[in-house]
């Protein structure tokens, strides 16, 4: 019941403002919802959404692959991440919409493009997460594996990639949240169909309620996206979460 007093309350607060500013830009929730039914239960769900929620997994996988994969071999090499690391943080600091334009150019206005706009902001928290996680691997244990004869796919897999995996998943879960902004933000820029797409429209033809029922339709994709992600990472991560409550005497 705690968990729904705060969204109960902010309903509460929006529906008196609502209806005290009579503003046309501030529909009341109720007709939010109706509207949100109207629009997002007709053919909307199979021609928008489904197609963003498909290029936001594509991206974020994409980046997770890149980005896991480049941070063990930079985090394993020292010499090849001093190498890098000026490249690295030139590109990092490029705001991901600002190669909308460019990418446009170069791809067109395409599936590709979209896919390579969420890859291009989602894949640095991942990429620097596995980094720092894979430097932190415990010196004993690469000894240890060291005098049992532990090497190769086998180091990789069981000490290297399980080690850093709480840092990992840490940078896939910021990683997703920036996936689903640039995954609106692809498709605000030529695109005919797609969430980013659709709300822009709405806005721009005066269909404020449609346009509220879509932002409200992204709030709710995020918080359902990151109650799926926490399973995950429970699963995943449970011989550390074990590891951290024997360690507390829990």
């Amino acid at each position: 019941m705690h968990i729904l007093l705060l969204p109960v309350v902010l309903i509460g607060v929006w529906w008196v403002a609502s209806l005290v500013s009579g503003l046309y830009y501030l529909p009341t929730p109720g007709e939010i919802a109706a509207t949100f039914v109207e629009v997002w239960g007709s053919e909307r769900l199979l021609e928008d959404v489904l197609p963003s929620v498909g290029r936001l997994f594509g991206g974020f996988a994409l980046a997770a692959v890149l980005g896991v994969g480049l941070g063990v071999v930079l985090g394993l090499s020292a010499r090849l991440r001093a190498l890098l690391e000026p490249v690295l943080e030139f590109f990092r600091a490029i705001p991901p919409p600002v190669l909308v334009p460019l990418l446009m150019l170069f791809v067109g206005v395409s599936t590709t493009m979209k896919l390579l706009v969420i890859v291009s902001g989602c894949i640095w928290p991942i990429l620097l997460n596995t980094i720092e996680g894979v430097r932190a691997v415990d010196p004993v244990l690469v000894d240890t594996c060291r005098c049992y004869g532990i090497r190769g796919r086998r180091w990789l897999t069981t000490l290297v990639l399980r080690s850093a995996s709480p840092q990992i998943m840490a940078g896939m879960r910021q990683g997703l949240s920036i996936a689903i902004i640039l995954m609106v933000i692809s498709e605000m820029f030529a695109s005919s169909s797609g969430l980013g797409y659709t709300i822009i429209q709405f806005q721009r033809t005066f269909a404020i309620p449609e346009m509220w029922s879509g932002i409200l339709l992204l709030g709710l994709l995020g918080f359902l996206l990151s109650l799926v992600f926490g399973l995950v990472e429970r699963k995943v991560l449970s011989w550390y979460n074990g590891t951290r409550a024997a360690a507390r005497g829990e």
